[in-house]
């Protein structure tokens, strides 16, 4: 297998989550998206919604995009590589407000050594709003991914 991405990083290993904690600690409050809407500050709220809906603490609701296309994604999604730019974002984690750069990184930060000490066996049971019934593995590789892609927003 000739690829150039073969360790897809785990919330739930220390190693990978404190690179994820690295990355987020070498943001600045000047950091400028590579392309998308949202500045730093609601990219940091943003990434903590997902991270909430696996841990069970954001109820969230299938919708019908979800029903009709979600396995069908949801197997791109989780395979080999990362999101693609400008992908859609459910409106429940559209984030346009203003927030405090300082605050929500330490409040992404502590969300994410919480899902480490949590573990596995704390990932919620209730469906992905739009890929539906997730392992704690698949939820872990979607968090992860999900952080990936938004790092890499703000070069990080």
């Amino acid at each position: 297998m000739n690829s150039t991405h073969t360790h897809t990083p785990s919330l739930f290993q220390a190693e990978d989550n404190q690179t994820f904690i690295n990355r987020i600690r070498a943001l600045t409050s000047d950091s400028m998206p590579l392309w998308g809407k949202m500045n730093v500050a609601q990219m940091l709220v943003h990434c903590q919604q997902p991270l909430k809906s696996a841990l069970g603490e954001l109820p969230t609701k299938r919708r019908l995009i979800g029903r009709l296309l979600g396995a069908f994604a949801k197997k791109r999604i989780l395979g080999e590589g990362g999101f693609g730019k400008n992908l859609p974002t459910d409106p429940m984690f559209l984030i346009s407000d203003k927030h405090s750069f300082e605050e929500e990184k330490y409040n992404l930060i502590m969300l994410l050594e919480r899902f480490l000490q949590s573990g596995p066996g704390a990932i919620t049971q209730e469906p992905h709003p739009f890929f539906g019934k997730l392992t704690s593995e698949e939820w872990d590789t979607l968090q992860s991914k999900h952080l990936d892609h938004h790092l890499r927003q703000f070069g990080v």
